[in-house]
């Protein structure tokens, strides 16, 4: 089983981390070479681009110049405890224990516009590159041509060596679609969550991303490696329902909070 999540916007460089274990990105060289080309553009050009405000756009200017190909503690943190968003708020990294973690970077990983594919461990330099970005570059016009079947191939790898491989795609749609799915030669679950709103059950964006995050919490900490317990997820009140569910794509709702 392998998790795949999307990154988030919002970054936490300030808060300490007491895991002290660590590893490198795979895609190091790539990520140099996206670097290399983002450091040309001009605070101006790059919130065009991205549709940054002007102090956005000077921040991420100034991350792409300082960003080195040698990643230290003084520049870098684990990527699970940098990214802080709705995902990362549910998945709560600082509260799971040891043997959770180590079963994250077995099992997680998180999809990025500059590194490629993180795993929880890695250390990574603060940055804003959307995977959905059209930024040209010396291998296409946008960043999905730039990873080609790269992350794909990574991917293969990992869940090749497991006695239960299963894809478990928690990441948004901008993120998945940098994989080439029809290529996997193993099942991909996609779940998807429902809130109650004015009587009808519906995927709202922020309880939905939050749940993602829940999920991986869900599993990491009960080391699931098959499917079919996926169903006993009932975190922050979800709960699985059989009849909106298809095989690959189990549905979770949530009663209306009165």
């Amino acid at each position: 089983m392998l998790i795949v999540l999307s990154p988030a916007k919002s970054l936490d460089y300030q808060t300490p981390v007491k895991l002290k274990k660590h590893t490198l990105p795979e895609f190091v060289p790539e990520a140099a070479e996206l670097i290399a080309s983002l450091k040309t553009l001009s605070p101006p050009q790059l919130a065009k681009l991205m549709g940054l405000s002007d102090p956005l756009a000077a921040l991420n200017v100034g991350r792409f110049r300082d960003w080195s190909s040698k990643f230290t503690a003084a520049n870098s943190k684990q990527a699970l405890f940098a990214f802080n968003g709705d995902v990362y708020d549910g998945l709560d990294a600082s509260t799971l224990n040891a043997k959770a973690l180590d079963f994250a970077q077995d099992h997680v990983r998180i999809l990025s516009g500059l590194y490629g594919v993180l795993k929880p461990f890695d250390l990574m330099q603060p940055y804003r590159l959307e995977m959905g970005t059209a930024f040209k570059n010396g291998r296409g016009k946008n960043l999905y041509e730039f990873w080609g079947e790269r992350i794909t191939k990574a991917l293969k790898k990992i869940l090749a060596s497991q006695k239960n491989p299963f894809l478990l795609n928690l990441a948004s749609e901008e993120y998945f679609k940098v994989l080439q799915a029809a290529d996997f030669d193993c099942p991909i679950v996609s779940p998807v969550f429902k809130d109650a709103k004015a009587g009808q059950y519906k995927i709202i964006s922020f309880y939905a991303k939050r749940a993602r995050g829940l999920m991986t919490r869900f599993v990491v900490d009960k080391r699931i490696t098959d499917a079919a317990d996926l169903r006993e997820f009932n975190l922050a009140g979800y709960r699985y329902n059989a009849a909106a569910s298809k095989p690959l794509q189990p549905v979770f709702y949530r009663a209306e909070k009165n």
